[in-house]
């Protein structure tokens, strides 16, 4: 048996206004998703426990079977071991994003324009973490660059700090009324200050306003914690698995749970990804031996946070028709039993632009190989003998008429394995 989780990162959401008060899930054509869920079973789960953040980091865990109540040190340590970070056990990591704030006014009193500078490319982006590093870094400090606006700051010997705002909560709002106020904290919020002076004139950003893109004038730094202790996953469930993401979060889990780790060159986080290059490197894992493989998919998340409403609908119709699609035409060519599941970590609703904990929908799918009533799902087809699609979708509303609810979040993957 061949397991396949498609995580889409934030799909599930909350009837919008725009959307005639439906949800980008009822609306996207998904013709696959939803003929998989009307041949499998689909229901709700919990994958953000109460008094947990609903965080990428802590629902994903949720989903991997792993239960972050038990094992969750902090978000950045987990991107830390994707760039390849050594973390000692005093070390405390921090997410370090690559921000547009506004210019003109004293620091604390800018509003956070931009979470992601205008998705900075990751060339971009070294050019100013070194710059970072340059000014800021010391023998305590060290800065790294990631992927696109994701970084990482290391402090040597810690001690412990406050929460910081992730930057993606707090769009257009005044940043002074979400910095900490505990002295513990004066030395981060004076380095997020200092960047402004090394970053706002910098040619980068000389040249990207020129181009007319935001610029990366501050850093903004979050989601601290120390070096992860994650069982393996092998060890875990009995299963070699294979992690494919665009994100330094994932892969950093992938690598701290003994997952192999694809690449895709062309996989972005966003919805320009290469999504057939990501369900090649699933199949590629698959047929090379890997019993388990995990792909997670950013574009919904970051649409959500940018409120794009036909762009997230959008998103889904392309997991759909360009993931979804020749990944089962490639699992029935390896002829192999296989089971599906497709879900979101969290919802990431349209009109909040941030995460929230709802209940999330989810499929599973089994199939056994040889059964010829499976093929109709490569086109889409509804598989229940009614023909032509499925008159039903797959949304957050016919998951919970299903009348199956999980509500402890590492259930779920104890369910999909058995």
């Amino acid at each position: 048996m061949k397991y396949i989780v498609i995580l889409c990162d934030g799909m599930s959401d909350r009837p919008c206004a725009q959307l005639g008060g439906k949800t980008p899930m009822t609306l996207a054509q998904k013709p696959h998703m939803d003929a998989l869920a009307r041949a499998g079973e689909t229901g709700l789960c919990r994958t953000v426990a109460e008094g947990l953040k609903p965080g990428s980091d802590v629902a994903n865990l949720s989903v991997l079977g792993y239960d972050p109540r038990e094992c969750y040190t902090g978000r950045s340590p987990l991107e830390a071991a994707s760039i390849g970070i050594d973390l000692a056990e005093d070390d405390m990591a921090f997410r370090c994003n690559l921000v547009t704030l506004s210019e003109d006014e004293p620091y604390a009193q800018k509003r956070m324009i931009d979470y992601c500078a205008d998705d900075i490319s990751t060339a971009e982006a070294d050019v100013l973490m070194k710059a970072v590093q340059q000014e800021l870094g010391s023998d305590t400090l060290r800065f790294y660059t990631g992927v696109s606006y994701r970084h990482c700051l290391v402090v040597r010997h810690a001690g412990e700090t406050g929460s910081f705002a992730p930057p993606h909560d707090i769009l257009d709002q005044v940043i002074g009324d979400h910095l900490p106020q505990a002295p513990p904290d004066d030395a981060i919020i004076a380095l997020q200050k200092r960047s402004v002076a090394v970053l706002q004139n910098h040619p980068v950003n000389v040249a990207r306003i020129k181009n007319g893109k935001r610029p990366a004038n501050a850093i903004w730094l979050w989601g601290q914690g120390r070096k992860p202790k994650l069982q393996n996953f092998a060890g875990k469930f009995g299963l070699e698995g294979a992690m494919v993401s665009a994100v330094d979060l994932m892969r950093g889990i992938g690598k701290c749970v003994g997952m192999k780790v694809c690449e895709v060159p062309g996989a972005t986080g966003y919805i320009d990804t290469d999504f057939e290059g990501k369900a090649k490197a699933a199949l590629d894992a698959l047929a090379g031996g890997q019993d388990f493989v995990y792909i997670h998919v950013e574009a919904p998340d970051e649409c959500g946070h940018r409120g794009e409403f036909e762009l997230k609908v959008r998103s889904l119709e392309l997991i759909d028709s360009r993931l979804i699609a020749p990944l089962l035409e490639g699992l029935n060519a390896i002829g192999e039993d296989y089971k599906i599941m497709i879900l979101p970590d969290h919802a990431t609703p349209l009109e909040l632009r941030t995460h929230v904990n709802d209940p999330v929908p989810f499929l599973i799918f089994q199939h056994a190989a040889g059964d010829a009533s499976s093929l109709p799902l490569l086109k889409g087809e509804c598989p229940a003998g009614q023909g032509g699609f499925c008159d039903e979708c797959f949304d957050e509303e016919s998951a919970k008429a299903a009348g199956l609810f999980i509500d402890h979040g590492p259930d779920l993957m104890k369910r999909f394995l058995s």
